[in-house]
């Protein structure tokens, strides 16, 4: 089963971050050039994935970002949200919220390090529950 996300700039962080091959996150990235989460993104997801990931602090390598930028837009699926009306505790996160909520009828989870940022949803997962339910799904196939 292929599953609808929205991935959440600090999952993409942790990802690059991360010298854990096992790690949830590195799991998640790994799991959109596998076909098993289609990224779902807005042009303001893009603009903050690659101010943030261009930060400084990080030192991630050009190569490194352009290979997220490149498999969100090349594996993604563009969304224009409707406003949902929603206040946030970082409305620079509504957009992400914002996203999932447009394709929710498509079952399509927020993934995320900072579930204090959303609403208490059941889409809004952090990286161990999005892999949990891969793995999950892949046991049932075999």
């Amino acid at each position: 089963m292929t599953y609808y996300a929205v991935i959440d700039t600090n999952v993409f962080i942790a990802a690059l971050l991360s010298k854990n091959r096992d790690a949830a996150t590195v799991k998640v990235l790994r799991a959109i050039f596998d076909g098993r989460i289609v990224p779902l993104y807005h042009n303001e997801i893009l603009a903050e994935y690659d101010e943030v990931l261009h930060r400084e602090k990080f030192h991630f390598q050009e190569k490194s970002i352009q290979m997220v930028l490149t498999a969100v837009k090349e594996f993604g699926v563009e969304v224009f949200p409707q406003s949902t009306g929603e206040i946030l505790v970082d409305m620079d996160d509504l957009i992400f919220y914002e996203v999932a909520m447009e394709k929710r009828n498509d079952d399509a989870y927020l993934v995320t390090g900072n579930q204090k940022h959303y609403p208490i949803r059941d889409f809004i997962v952090t990286p161990n529950e999005m892999i949990k339910l891969l793995e999950e799904d892949g046991m049932e196939r075999e």
